[in-house]
């Protein structure tokens, strides 16, 4: 268990929230400010700081002691995983597929959550309070591709901020069932929790407040044998949002039990393939870093399945 660390500094403005000041100057966030202010772990001067709205003024001095992050409950384990970049701030994965994200009941262990906290060992920051990898966004257990993950409380709140912005920059490469027309489009229909069966995710065509916004632009890439390639980008990023949208407008992915069927004559390709999940990958991921201040991005070529799956419906 490493040692507390204590955060320094003053005040660089008067008449500011305390909280809000503090969590400026340390880069923590002010939920975990006033958190540690309750733990009497900050001093501003030789006082003891209770009080989050307090005011102070420009020059005072300050303290912060944060201390060892918790022991996160999931368990680390050994299990390889395909890093694309890493820094002290966050980690960008090539993740495969058939990895579930986070631990939950039925899938306690070989996540990626998992994986990470081996991987990682001695350089995550307490998030929240907890040594655990900020997870920040998730992709389907059988979706492969790009995800990334805080190390640091700077990186989870400039992260989830993006994403909650919806200025996180996300493609997809997904295989459908038939031929979208047009080729191109955006499709734009708000999604949320079926009627019919409450695992499932689907389009809401009634004008209530259920469900969130979701909006996907979608083009051709090429054209395959009852099948085409497309590309996805996504404006928000809703729970199954490629898998139910495209399911919409009747040409659902390649593989995909929960929302389409797969044509009869592309059957015997999938099975011969082995191939038993929705034909769906995390092609590209930009984002603005939360450290640098700088636009950066990755990408992530398709994996041997569908590259398999593309060629023996090439044919």
């Amino acid at each position: 268990m490493s040692d507390s660390e204590v955060i320094t500094g003053a005040l660089s403005e008067s008449n500011q929230r305390l909280d809000k000041a503090l969590a400026e100057a340390s880069g923590l966030s002010r939920e975990r400010i006033k958190a540690l202010m309750a733990q009497g772990a900050i001093t501003v001067g030789k006082t003891i700081a209770t009080n989050p709205s307090a005011k102070m003024q420009a020059g005072a001095k300050y303290s912060i002691v944060v201390p060892p992050a918790a022991e996160a409950a999931a368990r680390p384990q050994d299990i390889p995983l395909d890093v694309v970049y890493e820094d002290e701030n966050l980690i960008v994965i090539n993740k495969a597929a058939g990895m579930v994200v986070h631990p939950a009941a039925g899938n306690q262990d070989g996540t990626l959550v998992n994986a990470l906290l081996h991987h990682c060992q001695g350089q995550l920051s307490g998030i929240g309070g907890v040594a655990r990898p900020g997870i920040v966004h998730r992709i389907d257990k059988d979706t492969s591709g790009l995800l990334v993950v805080a190390k640091s409380t700077k990186a989870h709140e400039g992260l989830a901020k993006q994403f909650a912005d919806h200025s996180i920059e996300r493609t997809y490469r997904a295989i459908c069932n038939g031929f979208p027309m047009p080729s191109s489009g955006t499709i734009d229909k708000r999604i949320g929790r079926s009627d019919h069966n409450r695992k499932k995710m689907a389009v809401l065509h009634d004008e209530s407040s259920r469900g969130k916004h979701a909006v996907t632009h979608y083009k051709t890439l090429k054209v395959l044998n009852d099948c085409s390639m497309i590309e996805c980008r996504l404006e928000t990023g809703r729970t199954h949002q490629v898998r139910v949208h495209l399911a919409s407008i009747g040409h659902a992915l390649l593989g995909d039990q929960t929302y389409g069927r797969t044509p009869s004559r592309l059957r015997p390709v999938l099975r011969d393939l082995g191939f038993s999940r929705q034909a769906l990958h995390a092609a590209s991921l930009g984002f603005v870093h939360p450290d640098s201040g700088e636009w950066v991005e990755f990408h992530a070529e398709l994996p041997t399945d569908m590259r398999e799956l593309i060629d023996q419906a090439t044919r």
